[in-house]
């Protein structure tokens, strides 16, 4: 039976849903103020919590790294690459692209062999922050042999408060399927899962209005439960900020490794200006940079052809943005007015409108990316 919000159902994924998730003590009174934090391994045992109305609820709150991490990292083992799809500023087309981007990877035919980065956490280390992809086999890469020809891709929607995924790759009708193993991907294609809150969902319109600690139990569960299996690629696409659930998928997939994370923005500095602390965050939270996509760089008319500048790039653009920064510019994607009506019928866009300028550039972001993450295509 389908897992959903609604009913209390005697199932493995109803269980999971409804068990407690370690979050932070409730403290009945703010911290003093050299308080060595109700987590940390001091809590309720050091000088400043003598007296403390909160020493109590510190001493006996869980303390350490989540337990589940290890299982995660075991059930994420057969997904060889993991990216994250992140924007600072809401309303800059991030899951729209983050579909574009998974129809871009899936059932693309690649070389028989993936060229992994090594990871640090082989070499006793668990970030993996410098993952290159070099244009010749280097020493720093191992060769994978596979079989499969074509690119396998998981889509993972982690925006818990507003899930769009499911229509963009139109399966917003489906519902999670459980097994003695896990819970089940929706397949768009044979090359394309995807997994969302959508999902479980009574109804489409249905408001999820849950607390950090809820949203990132969610998280957890779509990354331990589900049955991601052999991925070549898993794109993550996140909320816009740098709140929970970033700090959640990050901190879940820390031990296993992220491959890095891409960018989205558009043109104007009004977006530029959260994307900058895009990149603060990961800088912070050790999240390789694979590049920055600037989306709705122009608007090309159907018709004729033309390109006009809808954002102007005031103080220019993300490609400015990425020379200021050290980063790669994967590309700017003009908008098309077709992309908003292949997602709303959940089509391909790409297979639809192959001369569309917007496919060509999405193309080169795709190949981009596969460069960086060390998937080659076949030519």
């Amino acid at each position: 039976m389908a897992p959903t919000l609604e009913d209390s159902v005697t199932s493995p994924a109803s269980e999971a849903l409804n068990a407690p998730l370690k979050s932070a003590p409730a403290l009945v009174a703010p911290e003093p103020e050299h308080c060595p934090g109700p987590e940390s391994q001091q809590a309720g045992k050091g000088d400043a919590c003598a007296g403390c109305p909160n020493q109590q609820i510190c001493a006996t709150a869980p303390k350490g790294p989540d337990p589940d991490i290890p299982i995660i990292t075991e059930r994420l083992r057969g997904v060889k690459r993991k990216v994250l799809v992140l924007s600072g500023k809401g309303g800059v087309g991030k899951s729209t692209f983050s579909s574009l981007l998974a129809w871009g990877f899936a059932g693309q035919a690649r070389k028989g062999k993936i060229q992994k980065p090594k990871t640090e956490l082989e070499n006793g280390s668990a970030h993996n922050l410098e993952v290159q992809a070099p244009e010749e086999h280097d020493e720093d890469m191992e060769d994978e042999e596979d079989e499969e020809k074509e690119i396998t891709v998981g889509l993972m929607d982690a925006d818990i408060t507003g899930p769009s995924i499911p229509k963009m790759l139109g399966v917003d009708n489906e519902t999670i399927h459980v097994s003695s193993s896990g819970w089940s991907p929706v397949w768009v294609s044979d090359t394309l899962c995807t997994m969302s809150i959508q999902f479980m969902l009574p109804s489409r319109d249905d408001a999820v209005i849950w607390r950090g600690a809820k949203k990132n139990g969610l998280i957890k569960k779509f990354l331990m439960d589900v049955e991601w299996g052999g991925l070549d690629l898993l794109l993550v696409d996140t909320p816009p900020g740098t709140s929970d659930e970033h700090l959640s998928v990050n901190s879940y997939l820390k031990e296993g490794g992220v491959d890095g994370a891409v960018l989205v923005t558009t043109p104007q500095e009004v977006a530029l200006l959260d994307v900058r602390k895009e990149i603060d965050f990961c800088r912070k939270a050790g999240i390789k940079i694979l590049g920055v996509v600037e989306n709705m760089a122009g608007f090309v008319c159907p018709n004729c052809r033309h390109q006009s500048q809808i954002f102007k790039p005031t103080t220019g653009g993300a490609r400015r943005l990425c020379k200021e920064e050290g980063l790669k510019f994967l590309g700017s994607v003009p908008l098309d007015p077709r992309i908003g009506m292949a997602c709303d019928y959940g089509e391909r866009f790409g297979e639809a409108y192959p001369d569309s300028p917007a496919s060509k550039a999405i193309d080169e972001v795709v190949r981009g990316v596969g460069k960086a993450v060390g998937i080659e295509f076949e030519d």
